[in-house]
């Protein structure tokens, strides 16, 4: 009784007659208009699962999937059973229905990955030659064909020529008689065929009067001549009923033999359409599939912007307001939630909303909330909403709620004792948290405790919500007892939620704040719906400052949740900023390199086709040579051709920077690396650097960073040569020229890397070296000066030509 009562306080009746509208048959329509609740989870989950199958299908399908034909033909196969003899079109919807049914299961044998649709439409059996026969014998006015037998077909031809018989003779006495005659018209009465005949020249045209006109004026009779052939036309007809009523009573046999597999069909036909229905009403919703957790495995009730389906449908079909969703996370030790705060703010609403949650999963439809969507299986969902004054019965609203209440307490008491029965025959005592005695019911209770003695009150809700805390999986409640808020603090299983209530406005957000216990807010309201300000002053005063107290930590425990929100938000919307410019990068960076790749890859392809040629080029001089002893002018000839074939092929040598540029003080000159424009201060010392200013900032740069706006490169400084130490010329010079043998990249080495490669290079070398160290900070610059003082072989060092690097290349001499 108590579920039943349950789904009416809930409006489940409301929500069916919505999925209904989803149903593409009449069938599918009544089975959703009755939804029956399945009693596992095993069956939740199975019709989940034609959900989902059907969802996705149904995303395949450009038209979706179609019912067209299947009609309910429940009637007509019992009458069937029981011997009746079946219309024609009661015959015709059910070929309809046998080809609408092939048709579903063609388009579902068809798709892959659909499991449960495709085993669900195995075992289905659509009998093609019987619908093949029933077309044969019924068209599609529903009358029996000619083509149906032999002996309907010659009756139906006797049947014409009579007819054509007595239309000739009756249109001859209408030409003989025209004068009595009422109009030129032949007409019947019953299965007669008469003409209209004026009243007072009757025996003109002697007959039987079958009918009178409603002023007397004129008779419709059948002329003597005619009733012979009359009387062989009606017999004639009862022969072509009889016959046309054994070919369908041929077919209805047919139809019965095979009743059990057509009544499987028309199961499996529903059960798709209100698969198709539920499937198409939660796309409708918007909404998204549930998995069923297991809270003893610490698993989180997760309802994020859950909205009720009933004001959804409401807003979209009757104009309502719009839908504000609650958010809904519940840890696995939570028991019991009380929810407080004023009354119009959403309290009841909250409690319908996951009480018809629980009951959509349950049934196999999608829940309206945010994915993920986390829910237990709930074995019941027991509710006490709303006020049960019953004049009738002399029950007041106390009375009424505990009544209901009784009823919910004995259908827990009624599980545990089937619970209790197992494990005594197990011989096992289970205890009231053992997995054995887990309650799984959803119990939803509105304005607990009220309607009495608020004290009285108070104590029978913290009793009876600590009953349920250990009977039930969840009890949700709402409450205006401020004694309910202090449980969260006693004991673990409790958890406290509100509404929010904006005071700047005095109404209601219907927003779920979830660890903070709400206000009532009753003075505030009273004032904002007219009840005279000193009225409300002097209740302010009766509170008492311990409560006033409590409300306004509560006000600010609400304002502060208002700030980490609005903080949240700008948080979440910085951060989905720099993922899009993280992502525009990316992209921007992988297309760069993707042109990077294709132009190295190119040019690559260039140098090869450039070398191949040159290659040629040269062994044509080369054959020209071999062909015959070279003179001089020959050999002049082929050089020039290799130079020519060089200057054509190496690349270009970078021109140079014009030189000649030397700052002095007061001069402007631009820094490239900086970007800047600067003031000369201090004219450049022996070491190549100056001081410069621009704007307030005053440092000291190298000769080689500057340029004039012109874009000339400054002059080297060239620093006097120390006199070399008197040594012994070598028997033999060798000429200072750079080759790549004697020259040392020490770029981007280490100090004592470079020591090592120096060491290696000075020992072996028969001449100078020259070392390359860059710029950079200065500091390998000076660790290769200090080790080429310290070393042995050196006679003395130098910075190159400008021409070679300039300070940024050292020239050892080597002993």
């Amino acid at each position: 009784m108590i579920q039943s009562e349950t789904l009416e306080l809930l409006e489940w009746h409301r929500l069916c007659q919505h999925l209904a509208t989803f149903a593409a048959t009449k069938l599918g329509a009544t089975a959703a208009r009755h939804l029956k609740i399945p009693d596992s989870q095993i069956q939740s989950e199975e019709l989940l699962e034609q959900t989902k199958e059907v969802y996705q299908l149904e995303t395949r399908l450009t038209t979706g999937l179609s019912f067209e034909g299947i009609q309910d033909i429940g009637d007509s196969l019992e009458r069937a059973e029981r011997s009746g003899v079946l219309a024609g079109d009661e015959l015709l919807a059910i070929a309809t229905t046998l080809s609408g049914a092939r048709n579903l299961r063609r388009v579902i044998d068809n798709q892959e990955d659909l499991p449960i649709l495709t085993d669900l439409v195995a075992d289905l059996r659509t009998y093609p030659e019987l619908e093949q026969e029933i077309h044969r014998c019924i068209d599609e006015r529903a009358q029996v064909t000619d083509r149906a037998s032999q002996k309907l077909g010659e009756i139906r031809t006797d049947l014409r020529r009579v007819r054509s018989q007595i239309t000739q003779k009756l249109q001859n006495i209408l030409q003989a008689k025209s004068g009595a005659v009422q109009e030129q018209l032949i007409t019947q009465r019953g299965d007669r065929f008469v003409i209209p005949v004026k009243a007072p020249q009757k025996d003109a045209i002697p007959g039987i009067v079958h009918d009178t006109s409603t002023s007397g004026a004129t008779l419709y009779v059948e002329p003597n001549s005619v009733v012979p052939l009359g009387n062989q036309l009606r017999q004639i007809i009862r022969r072509e009923q009889a016959e046309e009523e054994a070919i369908r009573r041929a077919l209805t046999e047919q139809v019965a033999a095979v009743k059990p597999d057509l009544e499987r069909l028309l199961a499996i036909a529903t059960t798709l359409d209100l698969a198709t229905a539920r499937s198409r009403y939660s796309y409708w919703l918007g909404a998204n599939p549930p998995r069923f957790i297991q809270r003893e495995d610490n698993e989180i009730i997760t309802l994020r912007n859950l909205r009720h389906p009933l004001l959804v449908w409401q807003q979209q079909h009757e104009q309502g307001q719009p839908v504000v969703p609650v958010d809904l996370l519940i840890n696995p030790l939570i028991r019991v939630v009380t929810i407080t705060g004023p009354n119009t703010g959403g309290k009841t609403v909250t409690l319908k909303t996951l009480g018809l949650a629980a009951l959509m999963a349950k049934v196999g439809l999608f829940v309206p909330a945010r994915e993920p969507v986390e829910i237990p299986w709930f074995d019941k969902v027991l509710a006490d909403i709303g006020d049960e004054q019953s004049l009738q019965q002399s029950l007041s609203t106390f009375s009424g709620h505990i009544r209901r209440i009784s009823r919910i307490l004995e259908a827990l008491g009624n599980r545990e004792s089937g619970i209790g029965n197992r494990e005594e025959e197990n011989l096992e005592i289970p205890t009231p948290h053992s997995p054995l005695s887990t309650p799984q019911s959803l119990v939803l209770l509105d304005e607990v405790g009220a309607g009495t003695d608020p004290v009285e009150g108070s104590a029978l809700a913290i009793a009876l919500l600590q009953y349920l805390a250990n009977h039930a999986q969840l009890t949700i409640a709402t409450t205006h007892f401020g004694e309910l808020k202090a449980l969260k603090y006693e004991d673990e299983r409790f958890e406290n939620a509100s509404v929010e209530f904006d005071e700047s406005t005095l109404s209601p957000t219907y927003r779920l704040l979830w660890g903070i216990p709400g206000r009532s807010n009753a003075l505030t309201i009273a004032l904002r719906l007219g009840l005279k300000p000193e009225v409300v002053e002097q209740a302010k005063t009766q509170v008492g400052e311990a409560t006033d107290e409590v409300n306004q930590v509560i006000a600010g425990l609400e304002a502060q949740r208002r700030r980490q929100e609005t903080k949240a938000a700008e948080a979440q919307s910085l951060l989905q900023q720099a993922e899009r410019l993280y992502k525009e990068v990316s992209a921007k960076a992988a297309s760069l390199e993707e042109r990077e790749s294709s132009l190295r890859a190119s040019q690559e392809i260039a140098v090869q086709q450039a070398i191949a040629q040159a290659k040629g080029e040269i062994a044509q001089v080369i054959r020209r040579l071999q062909k015959g002893t070279p003179t001089a002018q020959e050999a002049q000839q082929a050089t020039n051709a290799l130079n020519q074939i060089s200057q054509q092929y190496q690349p270009a040598t970078p021109a140079k920077p014009k030189a000649g540029f030397m700052p002095k003080v007061g001069d402007r000159v631009r820094i490239p690396k900086l970007g800047q424009i600067a003031d000369v201060i201090t004219a450049p010392d022996e070491d190549g650097e100056l001081s410069v200013r621009f704007g307030l900032m005053k440092m000291n740069v190298k000769l080689q960073d500057v340029e004039s706006l012109d874009g000339q490169k400054p002059e080297a400084i060239v620093k006097p040569k120390p006199a070399p130490a008197a040594v012994t010329p070598p028997p033999q010079s060798v000429p200072e020229i750079r080759t790549s043998q004697n020259t040392i990249d020490l770029r981007g080495k280490r100090v004592a890397d470079a020591e090592y490669i120096l060491d290696k290079a000075i020992s072996e070398a028969t001449g100078p070296v020259w070392i390359i160290h860059g710029y950079g900070t200065g500091k390998l610059r000076q660790g290769v000066h200090t080790f080429l003082q310290q070393h042995p072989r050196v006679n003395n060092y130098e910075p190159a030509e400008q021409a070679d690097g300039g300070t940024g290349v050292t020239v050892a001499h080597i002993k």
